[in-house]
């Protein structure tokens, strides 16, 4: 089925060169028209009608061509919006290599993100102080089933909802699971005359609910209390706020969908081996608490999950990968518009990476200011908190002459910050940044002053996972570099520096990386490195119980990085009664020397010839000690007929 892409310059307030932009996309242009959404709105009408795939230049009015196909009877177009992006600027006249690229981007197939139904039934709790939070279960009780937690001595007199005392203690889970422990818990008696009786407090007491509603006025009962779903939260002295909860609450009834923004790989997963922490990335970055350590791999929540991203971008092993969308179908846009926007002429195009924050933001200066650059192509993701170095980094290899990075006003900075320090670090000569700018107006101005450093002359195609994705991209915009790229501590990619003289090769390193950086000789004292791999956890560095291990963050570029080095290496012990390799030549050297004729157990030349015997050989000798350690009991005589028959004889 063909793709018709429907022009219109917006009452004449765009230009539009469909020419050039069919040229560069392979997309069948119509017309420019000039009021698709009001007087031709029957032209929109006559191409719902045939067989083409339709994509409408029109972001505005959206609803309004919707409502046609509604009507029509057909399948609601697909839209692109030309006008805010590119057309509406103070370099509208350059823009037609932009709106190919944003054209063609708008026909990517995204992939179907995964997700879980959430169901909640409606059970509610109110947690809060009785004048405030009685008045709005009353409101609540006939649409939700309420329970009121407080810690005053108020009793209640309606019984519409339930109410215990208590306090609150702690709280997990989401919406449609939300599970609270209360101490100190006390009960209505409702029989009798007389105001209500209360049980007996008690400690501990387990309860739970679908929707959690706080008034209290104090610390959240949550981590991250805006991004956990089913959490209503409102400052008990603001009765507008107060009323508001009542309205929210009653939408969270019913069944959801939930995504399931990231997806973890346990065995990649380098938190720990041997009860010895290594990475804590993703638990130390999490804004929600969705992340906990569950052994020698991390757990995730997906109902906690706020899908923020930073876990992923921050991953050095790639446990953790990004579902909402995958990195790959990020690449592929940015492969796009790039591509695209080169076909139709362009040469050093700028990618703006943005949420719906920065969406609004680029609208208004567009209607209102000076517009976007002709060669600034905006890119809108969900979140931007997990666009890390690979993205960035791959975005200078698809071509891009300069990425920058929207901020919002709740974007959260940490990963990005940690993440821009890194791309920069390996591509130094790069124009990356974030732009914190809440005006739009400014926003225009400080894009149009920067300076466009120069594109990529051969553009890659980076491929496979983060890791890989930002090895490739370092190699296109590093072509000459001859030595390790330095790069900040906690970077994921390093070497490690072994001190020879104090390693005694006990290889306990070897035996608890998490991703096989360190490799053994299984024919001789020897200790490998492949740097490709080195996720520079730490964990060889904590274990080592010589302290001989030291991480170097660095980026080495070179196929050596993809080889075994190796690291140390020493000539075996020969085992003295067969002559088989076996162990440490200079360890057992130490050892003989420090117990043969000191220790008791090694007193005499014959126990500490064991000491220089091979496994086998060693069992073998002890064997055939006088004071055997295998040794047991005599086995009793066998017992014949004759024994019984001598035994009778005696007698």
């Amino acid at each position: 089925m063909a793709t018709k892409l429907i022009l219109c310059n917006c009452e004449g307030s765009q230009q539009v060169d469909a020419d050039r932009i069919g040229a560069a996309t392979e997309l069948e242009c119509s017309k420019t028209h000039t009021a698709l959404c009001t007087r031709e709105l029957g032209v929109v009408a006559e191409f719902m009608k045939g067989d083409d795939q339709l994509l409408i230049a029109c972001g505005q009015e959206q609803e309004v061509f919707r409502d046609l196909a509604e009507d029509l009877e057909v399948e609601p177009p697909a839209f692109v919006d030309l006008r805010d992006r590119a057309g509406w600027s103070d370099q509208s006249g350059d823009a037609a290599p932009k709106m190919a690229a944003l054209a063609v981007e708008a026909m990517v197939p995204m992939p179907i993100s995964p997700s879980v139904d959430v169901i909640s039934e409606g059970t509610c709790c109110i947690v809060g102080p009785a004048e405030v939070a009685f008045d709005l279960a009353e409101r609540l009780a006939t649409t939700l089933a309420v329970t009121v937690v407080t810690g005053d001595e108020t009793s209640p007199i309606s019984r519409s909802f339930d109410v215990v005392r208590g306090q609150v203690r702690s709280v997990s889970g989401a919406l449609g699971g939300f599970a609270l422990r209360i101490d100190g818990l006390q009960q209505i008696a409702p029989g009798g005359r007389g105001a209500f009786g209360w049980t007996d407090p008690r400690d501990g007491a387990q309860s739970a609910c679908d929707i959690l509603i706080d008034v209290a006025g104090e610390t959240p009962l949550v981590q991250a209390p805006a991004k956990r779903e089913g959490y209503l939260r409102a400052d008990p002295r603001d009765p507008l706020a107060v009323s508001k909860l009542a309205f929210d609450a009653a939408q969270l009834v019913g069944t959801f969908e939930k995504p399931l923004y990231v997806r973890l790989e346990e065995t990649l997963c380098a938190h720990s081996r041997a009860e010895q922490v290594a990475c804590t990335n993703c638990l130390d970055i999490c804004p929600t608490g969705a992340i906990t350590p569950a052994g020698e791999h991390v757990a995730i929540d997906p109902m906690i999950c706020a899908g923020c991203g930073a876990c992923a971008a921050l991953c050095p092993s790639t446990a953790i990968t990004y579902e909402d969308p995958p990195v790959s179908a990020v690449l592929s846009r940015m492969h796009v518009l790039a591509r695209t926007y080169r076909r139709a002429g362009g040469s050093a195009p700028r990618l703006l990476v943005h949420d719906a924050h920065g969406a609004e933001m680029i609208r208004l200066a567009a209607r209102f200011g000076r517009g976007l650059p002709a060669d600034v192509i905006p890119m809108e993701l969900s979140v931007i908190s997990g666009f890390g170095h690979a993205e960035m980094l791959a975005a200078f290899a698809h071509g891009f002459a300069r990425v920058d990075i929207l901020l919002a006003p709740k974007t959260e900075r940490d990963a990005l910050d940690r993440e821009l320090e890194l791309a920069q670090a390996i591509a130094p000569v790069a124009g990356l940044g974030l732009i914190d700018e809440a005006d739009p107006d400014a926003m225009s101005d400080l894009l149009y002053a920067q300076d466009v450093p120069t594109a990529l002359t051969d553009p890659v195609l980076p491929l496979g996972n983060r890791r890989q994705i930002a090895r490739l991209a370092a190699q296109a915009l590093n072509p000459k570099a001859e030595e390790p790229l330095a790069l900040p501590q906690g970077a994921p990619y390093g070497a490690v520096a072994v001190d020879t003289e104090a390693c005694t090769l006990c290889l306990s390193c070897v035996s608890l990386c998490p991703s096989g950086a360190l490799i053994d000789n299984p024919d001789k004292p020897q200790l490998n490195f492949q740097q490709d791999a080195c996720l520079q956890c730490g964990l060889c560095r904590n274990i080592c119980p010589e302290d001989a291990i030291a991480l170097v963050p660095q980026l080495d570029l070179s196929d050596a990085a993809l080889s075994q080095q190796v690291l140390n290496e020493e000539e075996p012990f020969e085992c003295v009664e067969c002559g088989a390799p076996f162990g440490v030549k200079s360890t057992v050297e130490r050892v003989m020397e420090k117990l043969s004729g000191i220790h008791p157990m090694f007193a005499s030349s014959e126990q500490a010839r064991m000491i220089q015997m091979c496994d086998n050989c060693r069992v073998g000798a002890q064997f055939n000690m006088q004071d055997n350690p295998f040794q047991s009991n005599p086995r009793p005589k066998v017992v014949t007929t004759d024994d019984y028959f001598s035994k009778r004889k005696d007698h």
